[in-house]
């Protein structure tokens, strides 16, 4: 009996024990992991939701704590996002949206202009046409502050309604009803010149950039075009892997991308033979970054394009994005970038073979989405140039 006593408090005993050790071990897990900082933030949350009597939003609290916490890093390309910016962030990187499916520039009185409507889009489907002035939507002018922050009110949930004020070419003024759904964005345009120049033009990385673009020049190819132009002027970058696999198809054998991350690991990605074997340029300005200044280096590198423009800020880190419990998410700096030969674009940018600015309305007119090629000083010396 006594044994048998001795056994089930033997038992009792190892059971405590290995939960005691195992709470010690994780204790001093986190403590290695956070930090004396790290544990002294879990402290002051335990302190707040058991001793703080005022009343409070313990969500908004954490947003503001780890936007604070993200912007003391000292690194511009790194943020903190709530769950409502993290889904933001993820319908703009796949290229698609819930909108009304239509481009729109900004004219210098009123209104958004409509350059262009998604075929079998919201828009379309509403009769909604290239050249209409949206003048309003639900009720609010698209002026002043609201014209700038026009894309909370374009936007919404998939199936909602959006009553739009608009004027058509003939100066009339229509109401139209268009419900919201799930647009795809094109990343990449082209044209083919006069001249027999191909200009593409890759708005970002995000998804479908590089079959988009290889679609593209094939099909300028296919047209029999001379030299190809590609513009990544206010392109602010997007995916390693849609960079890489643009890069691989245009370019010859070789290295075309390294990084190193915080432990000093290196990788580097390369390219095969095959190609694409004609003249090219790349366009740049002061808001090419990060991929887009990667692709017009690797171009230049490898002597397969020259670049004109004007000069880049010169980022040369790359990030990765984690989710949160709390349904948002951070986005960190991990590794360092640099072109296939092993240079960084950090406090230099890209070397230009031509630096040329454009003036404040071609500035607004490249932005909008209106800057004729033919009045393109920059797009017009990168053709001069390659013309031979």
């Amino acid at each position: 009996m006594r044994e048998k006593r001795f056994s089930v408090r033997a038992l009792v005993l190892t059971v405590v024990l290995t939960v005691l050790l195992t709470a010690a071990l994780l204790a001093g897990i986190l403590c290695l992991l956070l930090g004396k900082e790290g544990m002294s933030m879990a402290q002051a949350m335990v302190l707040i939701n058991t001793q703080f009597v005022g009343e409070h939003d313990i969500g908004e609290a954490v947003d503001g704590a780890m936007d604070s916490l993200i912007t003391g890093l000292g690194d511009r390309w790194s943020y903190y996002m709530d769950a409502e910016g993290y889904a933001r962030q993820k319908e703009n990187k796949s290229n698609a949206y819930v909108g009304l499916g239509c481009t729109v520039s900004y004219p210098e009185t009123e209104g958004l202009l409509i350059e262009a409507v998604t075929e079998a889009g919201p828009a379309d489907k509403a009769g909604l046409k290239a050249g209409d002035l949206i003048l309003e939507i639900d009720g609010v002018r698209m002026e002043g502050e609201a014209r700038s922050r026009a894309t909370e009110y374009t936007r919404g949930p998939d199936g909602s309604e959006a009553e739009l004020l608009v004027r058509r070419a003939d100066g009339i003024e229509q109401r139209f009803k268009v419900v919201r759904a799930r647009v795809e964005e094109h990343p990449v345009s082209y044209e083919r010149l006069d001249d027999g120049t191909g200009v593409v033009t890759i708005r970002n990385f995000n998804s479908r950039c590089a079959e988009e673009a290889v679609a593209a020049v094939e099909e300028l190819e296919a047209q029999g075009v001379e030299r190809l132009v590609f513009d990544v002027r206010n392109n602010g970058g997007g995916y390693l892997d849609e960079l890489t696999t643009l890069l691989d198809y245009l370019l010859p054998e070789g290295t075309i991308f390294r990084s190193e991350d915080k432990a000093g690991h290196q990788s580097s990605v390369q390219s095969d033979a095959a190609c694409v074997d004609l003249p090219m340029a790349v366009l740049v300005n002061g808001d090419t970054y990060s991929a887009a200044e990667l692709f017009a280096a690797e171009l230049q590198e490898m002597e397969w394009g020259i670049i004109v423009g004007t000069p880049t800020f010169g980022k040369g880190f790359s990030q990765q994005t984690f989710p949160l419990l709390s349904g948002g998410a951070i986005n960190i700096s991990t590794a360092k970038y640099f072109t296939g030969k092993g240079v960084s674009l950090i406090g230099t940018g890209l070397t230009l073979d031509r630096e040329l600015e454009l003036t404040e309305e071609q500035e607004q007119k490249l932005k909008n989405h209106t800057l004729d090629p033919a009045e393109d000083p920059q797009l017009q010396a990168a053709i001069q140039m390659i013309a031979g």
